[in-house]
């Protein structure tokens, strides 16, 4: 059946993926919507996107102009590599030209001959194209033409009127030049998706959108980062553990080595969470490989973000020890994705790890949460984020890995930037410890929700053949303090109060 026989579905989509998803499937059909945004949010990007899908639907689109000249628009569409074919496009700057020099030889003020002729002129192309949707860019000429917020608004009020029974979906673009109190266009419109361009710091500049409303809708509120990339917006929804239904996870992952598995209690649970907490070059990123690599050689597959290194780094520190990632990077079985935090907003990075789950990753390692800290710009939500995030991928079943490096290497300095150790399942502890004139490894279980574990404290140590976990530390006291005693120089006191 042609598309333009097709009955009209009650909502329009944007044409955007992410943003669909946030409203809910779309926008309900044959009502006012307002977009706005500072210059450069990215309005314009929507509002084409928006009524190419129209076109690509088979309904006529109208993108009536009075801030940018159609030679502009028509550059905008070309750096996206956007067709406007199905899309009339109606420049009205000329005729305001036109309109200064009649108004001259009248008794009226310029601007109210100015506003009505191109009101006039828009309803003129309405009635001879008849768009199913309308872009009007934007509302800011508007407001300077009519002098009054009264005028201002009855002139909005008109248009919406004149839209009514019309069949005709209808984006208002504004670039929130006025007065930020001027809430006028918020009254009358349907509905309202405000767009804000951010300049951090330090890093890319990061966008994020809101519906602020959207009368007799159900949408997911709050904030979601979005990007414009070459081919429009591309939205990442907030990630909302709760709508994702749940799995039931059963079974553990082994590690295939007794000593590990021991310490575990019998291996890492499916649908858990498990925290490697310590300082730097202690091997918690080298275990992370493993059990990822573990994963894969079971049948499973594994997502690897790495914020802390380079991949070139990552793969010849793993190769180093034994780890080689190639052929499971070569057969799709391990993706492994390197994270820039000054570049990805958290949104984006939350999108990334959802697709890696939706395309059969049981395993998601992220090395590490200092990095996705600082990729926070507001690092006061990163408990917020993070919760929703393992909520939802132990929903999955999905086993996750995270990474925390302590500021430090040893004795009561060491200092944990972000504590996850409450919302993990399981916490791994890593440290060095000095011992007749070397540097030394150990590690030990120090939280495990589901079932016992052991609590002892071993000797690590990783070299070409991987990692080894040793015998208990029995004959020393005070490993994790970074200087142990010989337990023996205390024993006879113990022994004597036995």
């Amino acid at each position: 059946m042609d598309s333009r026989t097709q009955e009209p579905t009650s909502l329009a989509a944007t044409g955007i993926v992410g943003l669909d998803d946030v409203l809910r499937g779309g926008l309900q059909r044959n009502r006012l919507y307002l977009v706005e945004g500072d210059p450069g949010a990215g309005k314009t990007t929507l509002a084409l996107q928006f009524l190419m899908e129209g076109a690509r639907l088979g309904e006529p689109g109208l993108y009536v102009t009075l801030s940018e000249t159609k030679e502009e628009l028509l550059a905008v569409a070309a750096s996206h590599g956007f067709s406007l074919d199905g899309i009339q496009i109606c420049e009205l700057i000329t005729m305001e030209e036109a309109m200064r020099a009649q108004a001259e030889n009248t008794i009226f003020h310029p601007s109210e001959i100015e506003l009505g002729q191109t009101t006039r002129s828009v309803l003129a192309e309405v009635e001879r194209i008849h768009p199913r949707r309308l872009a009007f860019d934007s509302l800011s000429e508007m407001r300077l033409l009519a002098q009054s917020p009264l005028r201002y608004r009855r002139q909005i009020l008109s248009l919406k009127q004149f839209f009514i029974g019309r069949d005709c979906t209808v984006l208002f673009l504004d670039d929130r030049t006025a007065d930020a109190a001027d809430l006028q266009v918020h009254s009358i419109a349907h509905g309202v998706i405000a767009l804000e361009h951010l300049a951090p710091n330090f890093g890319a500049e990061r966008r994020r959108l809101r519906v602020l409303k959207l009368r007799g809708s159900a949408y997911r509120g709050g904030y979601h980062d979005f990007r414009i990339r070459t081919g429009g917006l591309d939205v990442f929804p907030r990630l909302v553990a709760s709508e994702h239904p749940a799995d039931t996870p059963t079974g553990r992952l082994q590690s295939g080595d007794d000593a590990m598995d021991g310490l575990l209690g019998g291996g890492l649970d499916w649908g858990t969470s498990t925290l490697l907490l310590g300082p730097a070059g202690t091997g918690k990123s080298t275990l992370a490989t493993r059990i990822a690599l573990t994963a894969i050689a079971s049948g499973s597959k594994a997502a690897y973000f790495a914020f802390d290194e380079s991949l070139a780094t990552l793969r010849a520190r793993s190769a180093g020890v034994g780890l080689d990632l190639s052929p499971a990077m070569s057969s799709g079985a391990l993706r492994v994705q390197q994270v820039d935090p000054a570049e990805m907003p958290p949104g984006e990075f939350a999108a990334c790890v959802r697709q890696a789950v939706e395309d059969g990753a049981r395993v998601i390692a992220i090395d590490s949460l200092n990095g996705y800290m600082h990729a926070m710009p507001e690092e006061q939500f990163l408990t917020i984020q993070l919760h929703e995030l393992l909520t939802y991928l132990a929903q999955k079943g999905v086993l996750t890995i995270l990474v925390v490096g302590q500021q430090g290497f040893m004795g009561s300095g060491l200092v944990t930037p972000f504590d996850a150790s409450y919302l993990a399942d399981t916490v791994i502890l890593f440290r060095f410890y000095e011992a007749e004139g070397h540097l030394h490894q150990a590690l030990s279980i120090v939280k495990k929700r589901r079932g016992p574990h052991e609590k002892s404290i071993r000797e690590l140590t990783i070299g070409t053949n991987g990692i080894v976990i040793g015998p208990e530390l029995s004959v020393y006291r005070g490993v994790f303090s970074g200087i142990p005693v010989p337990a023996r120089g205390i024993g006879r006191d113990s022994d004597t109060h036995a």
